[in-house]
């Protein structure tokens, strides 16, 4: 008998072109993370900035995921890392000749980011089908590895050489890994059929999304545990310009450090990962395991700031090893157990919920950081969230350990 691989042709092939676009994100995140700031002096300025970038998530999922349920996936994904090369590559020639400014940085983000919300539906819609099947959760935690095994080695070298390249070659840099990872995207082999009833019209697409509306209000423990999921993503989110502003103001801290904080996060990450690829969580401890790993996660992030900086690194790689457990043991449980003829829908309401949550919870903690020391703006969300955790997760425990429990079940 054939010993079953997760590494066949087509998933090694997505996760090499994933590999390429982690690699030049990351050093043009680093960047874009400092040079707002380093420009305007003010966290409601970086705040305004990431909700900026989080606008076409609010239309664009509800629009296009319908035509990915009914159409391939795979030319969607080519085709959008494709312009994303070309347009990361006008960008860095705009650059060389006109100074940074503000207003234009926004209408930039905003554009990128229609083009990032295409081309990351296109490729949650194809991925899982690239996974063998029975191998979810191990195929989702290498992928998840990718990101913070990169950042560990690209951080620390970008937060030293970052002023000295500038931000229009880091630009170039991200346009040829885009380039490449399109051009391997496009030797994926897999048959993808156009569903029937595919005639583009207003009715059809109105009863595509009342029909994941209505499977939402079947399935309650998606929705609930969706929307947790969000609400604490988006804190994460609005942290992170607390955080830069932290380091970069308060006496013994700098953006070096900032890096060294935010590499051993990463590196609990992948360490956590690696350890549940080797060893995957019987399935009736998944549910309490990540309940605790929710909770243990909140009530760290609330605290951190407050901590020497010693213990903030620890903090921050607990915290890491923990959350890329739950968040894999999670994502591969829901993704299996939705039908794949509305994966796009469902998506799609997972990233609007998402980022409604995220751009209210930027800009709160954004303009609160303005008026509020920054640890107290952290640890007041920190508890919030935690609190929502026992009302949507812990108060819906038979509807979500369902999903986890047939996760396992024959098909």
């Amino acid at each position: 008998m054939e010993k079953k691989t997760l590494w066949t042709k087509n998933y090694t092939t997505i996760i090499v072109a994933t590999a390429l676009g982690a690699l030049g994100n990351v050093a043009l995140g680093f960047a874009l993370s400092f040079i707002v700031f380093d420009e305007t002096g003010s966290t409601l300025a970086s705040a305004v900035l990431f909700a900026t970038q989080m606008i076409p998530g609010l239309v664009i999922p509800l629009i296009v995921s319908p035509v990915l349920d009914r159409y391939p996936r795979k030319p969607f994904l080519v085709f959008f890392d494709g312009l994303f090369a070309l347009m990361y590559l006008l960008a860095g020639f705009w650059l060389l000749k006109h100074p940074f400014s503000y207003m234009q940085y926004l209408v930039a983000s905003l554009l990128f980011a229609v083009i990032g919300e295409l081309d990351g539906m296109s490729y949650n819609a194809l991925f899982p089908k690239l996974i063998p099947k029975g191998m979810e959760e191990k195929g989702f935690t290498v992928s998840s590895l990718l990101y913070p095994t990169i950042s560990v080695v690209m951080t620390p070298v970008v937060s030293v050489i970052y002023k000295q390249v500038g931000l229009a070659n880091m630009l170039f840099f991200q346009a040829v890994c885009s380039l490449l990872a399109c051009l391997i995207e496009s030797r994926i082999e897999i048959e993808e059929t156009v569903t029937e009833g595919t005639k583009l019209s207003v009715k059809q697409w109105w009863g595509d999304l009342k029909e994941a509306v209505k499977y939402l209000k079947e399935e309650p423990g998606i929705l609930y545990q969706t929307l947790y999921s969000d609400f604490s993503n988006g804190t994460s989110t609005g942290y992170e310009a607390l955080t830069v502003a932290f380091f970069s103001t308060a006496a013994g801290f700098s953006p070096k450090l900032y890096a060294i904080n935010e590499g051993i996060y990463l590196l609990g990450r992948t360490i956590g990962g690696i350890l549940l690829v080797r060893k995957e969580t019987p399935k009736e401890k998944k549910f309490e395991k990540t309940l605790r790993i929710y909770l243990t996660h909140d009530i760290m992030d609330a605290i951190l700031l407050y901590l020497p900086f010693p213990f903030m690194i620890v903090n921050r790689g607990i915290s890491g090893f923990l959350g890329v457990q739950s968040g894999n043991i999670r994502y591969a449980a829901f993704q299996k157990y939705i039908p794949d003829s509305m994966r796009a829908r469902l998506d799609a309401f997972d990233s609007v919920s998402f980022l409604i949550l995220n751009s209210i919870l930027t800009l709160s903690i954004g303009a609160l950081g303005e008026v509020l020391p920054y640890r107290t703006v952290m640890f007041l969300f920190g508890a919030l969230t935690a609190t929502l955790c026992l009302i949507f997760v812990a108060g819906h425990r038979r509807s979500i350990e369902k999903i986890y429990l047939k996760d396992y079940e024959e098909d």
